[in-house]
């Protein structure tokens, strides 16, 4: 795992010295995420220049480090990320002259065998990198299928900008950040920006699954192409929603997924450094954990986080399936005072407003981990694709009953009534909210418009200034066709919650302290199974993860997981009303709330006052805003 940032100046004024030295810079500030090594290099007769930092996993020596040439020398990369088949793919490169073992040298091989288009589809793994083509004078950047590792890119000034966090962008001479109005909006609606934007207005995320190509060449200061799919998950679904017989029997279809799922957990076992698994006890993370401990010819570490609270802990129930299991098990309890260390370094490590409230135990565990190991493998994707969130039930539900509210809320409800019960303390306050919010969500027809409004946060948070909406969800070009609700609502999330929230959350959690986490269940193969599974399969008889369970249980005896969902969250609600109260008060003054419009005061005012008088619970809410607050104070923006 690594960090790359690079830039291009099309007028070409810069010398070579100048553009390593900028890039170099670039590079600096991605320096936790690889913090062994470094390199840069220029190329001043196109203005192009690579900078990058180094976390040695694959090929420890100097001939892994980064910037890399090919054999032959027509191609040079930098690339964050694992190609987890590159053994294999190295037997069939024969001829190729090999300096090293790294997997970025396999890559290159195949590239210069096949070419970009013809060796993108062999590479199993998550990744971005970027790569020069010195004949055509071409520069290629690429994302893996599902988004794991992040690629940011655009103008800022005259140059052409693009790394793995926006920090590195930001370390570029010409950087001039301008804030995305409507990117702002849409994270207060969400918790996160919608890809493929970013909070910065002219700069982009590239879609996961794509690449973009730029000749360098002719390039002129603003030009730039439309990403163009490798892989379409598009497609891909809506094939497999098309064939809903293909999967076979029900026991054929869970010895399936053992496989593919025990091939992926073997190959994300590859490293040269020392690994384990985060462990919460849930499903899918003791599925990875069972199949690691079952292909390891040592016991394979874990490791937890717990909580102080009891109603939130679950470092008992994941104990106790590693002791099942025979994995050496490590168990980190976390209480408020570890948290007050943490909450300021939050706009540094997400350089983006994020407000995922599970960051915070999450960055927790990476720390705990790293201490230890230098891989950790987590069960991140099982949820998305395997229906194991009960809003996928109650989502469905509502968009089958269509648009009679009567269903949802025994009969209709005067508006006067919802608002005088929203406006009452205690309980009659939260069952306002939920009519009020199931009565707006009436006018949703499709199932992404219902699931959309399901998954929506604070929506009392307005910007007065144009703010068109934005991302997977405005853009019905990116839906498959066919499927049922709940096939769509599950693809919804792994084109927009998944990349954008939660790997985006393991990404920069891990990789702040140097760690490098890989997600199994991602695998594509694993990915395109799931998707051709019909909906009884994942949701039976009110049971989720129904076929994953079926693979589990075969290693863990169910009444070990099988419990109702916890999620991972900290007692974020009392929090602001204790340790995190100053703190949060700062943020939300009549004084620190800007007074440029963008934040409206008197809604985030009032959220505040009853969230600490225990009247309603807007822990959620306010956490978006102090999230956009924490980050507009340390970026200036």
């Amino acid at each position: 795992m690594c960090g790359i940032a690079g830039f291009v100046d099309p007028k070409r004024g810069r010398s070579r010295e100048e553009l390593i030295r900028i890039a170099a810079d670039m590079a600096a500030n991605l320096i936790h995420r690889g913090p062994d090594a470094a390199g840069a290099e220029a190329f001043a007769e196109t203005g192009l220049a690579f900078g990058f930092r180094r976390l040695s996993i694959q090929d420890l020596s100097v001939k892994g480090a980064q910037p890399m040439h090919s054999a032959s020398g027509r191609y040079t990369i930098v690339f964050n990320g694992e190609v987890y088949n590159f053994r294999e793919l190295r037997q069939g490169l024969e001829g190729a002259g090999w300096r090293g073992g790294s997997d970025t040298e396999v890559m290159l091989a195949a590239i210069e065998q096949h070419g970009i288009e013809a060796a993108l589809p062999r590479f199993d793994g998550m990744f971005a990198f970027a790569l020069y083509d010195h004949v055509e004078r071409r520069l290629h950047l690429v994302r893996d299928r599902m988004g794991e590792k992040p690629l940011y890119y655009g103008w800022s000034g005259g140059c052409f900008i693009f790394g793995s966090e926006l920090k590195a962008l930001a370390a570029h001479r010409e950087w001039h950040a301008v804030l995305d109005e409507a990117a702002a909006a849409a994270f207060m609606r969400y918790a996160y920006v919608p890809g493929p934007y970013s909070i910065y207005r002219d700069i982009r995320k590239l879609p996961p699954g794509h690449r973009l190509d730029l000749s360098l060449g002719d390039m002129g200061v603003g030009d730039t192409t439309a990403p163009i799919p490798y892989w379409s998950a598009r497609e891909i679904a809506a094939e497999a929603w098309r064939r809903p017989d293909a999967a076979g029997s029900d026991d054929e279809a869970a010895e399936q997924l053992e496989n593919l799922l025990a091939r992926s957990v073997e190959r994300r076992l590859v490293a040269d450094v020392p690994l384990g698994v985060f462990l919460s006890g849930g499903i899918d993370s003791s599925a990875v954990a069972a199949l690691a401990q079952e292909v390891s010819a040592t016991p394979v570490r874990t490791f937890t986080i717990g909580f102080e609270e009891v109603r939130l802990d679950e470092s008992n129930e994941s104990a106790a399936v590693a002791d099942h299991l025979g994995t050496d098990h490590t168990t980190l309890m976390a209480g408020p005072d570890a948290v007050l260390d943490l909450v300021h370094r939050i706009p540094d490590i997400w350089d983006e407003p994020f407000a995922d409230v599970s960051q915070l135990p999450t960055l927790l565990l990476a720390e705990l981990t790293r201490a230890h190991v230098t891989v950790a493998l987590s069960g991140d994707g099982g949820d998305e694709l395997f229906a194991g969130y009960p809003r996928y039930v109650s989502a469905a539900r509502r968009h089958q009953v269509g648009a009679s509210p009567a269903t949802w809320i025994g009969g209709r409800a005067p508006t006067g009534l919802l608002r005088a019960l929203a406006a009452a303390g205690g309980r009659a306050a939260r069952i306002g909210d939920r009519l009020a919010r199931r009565t707006e969500d009436l006018g949703a027809r499709t199932a992404e418009h219902v699931y959309e409004a399901h998954v929506s946060r604070w929506r009392a948070v307005e910007t007065p200034l144009p703010s068109p909406r934005i991302g997977y969800y405005a853009d019905p070009g990116l839906w498959p066709e066919g499927g049922e609700a709940i096939d769509r609502m599950m693809y919804a999330d792994s084109q927009s919650y998944l990349p954008d929230d939660l790997l985006v959350k393991i990404d920069r959690a891990t990789m702040a302290v140097g760690l490098e986490g890989r997600a199994p269940m991602l695998d594509h193969e694993v990915v395109a199974f799931a998707w051709a599974q019909p909906p009884e399969r994942k949701l039976r008889n009110g049971i989720s993860k129904w076929l994953l369970r079926q693979v589990l249980h075969r290693y863990v005896p169910a009444e070990l997981v099988d419990r109702p969902k916890q999620g991972f969250e900290p007692p974020l609600g009392d929090w602001l009303r204790g340790p995190l109260r100053d703190w949060a008060e700062a943020l939300l003054s009549p004084e620190a709330l800007p007074s440029d419009g963008l934040l409206a005061r008197r809604p985030i005012r009032r959220a505040w006052a009853e969230h600490q008088a225990g009247r309603r619970d807007w822990r959620f809410e306010l956490w978006n805003v102090l999230m956009f607050q924490a980050w507009r104070a340390a970026w200036r923006v």
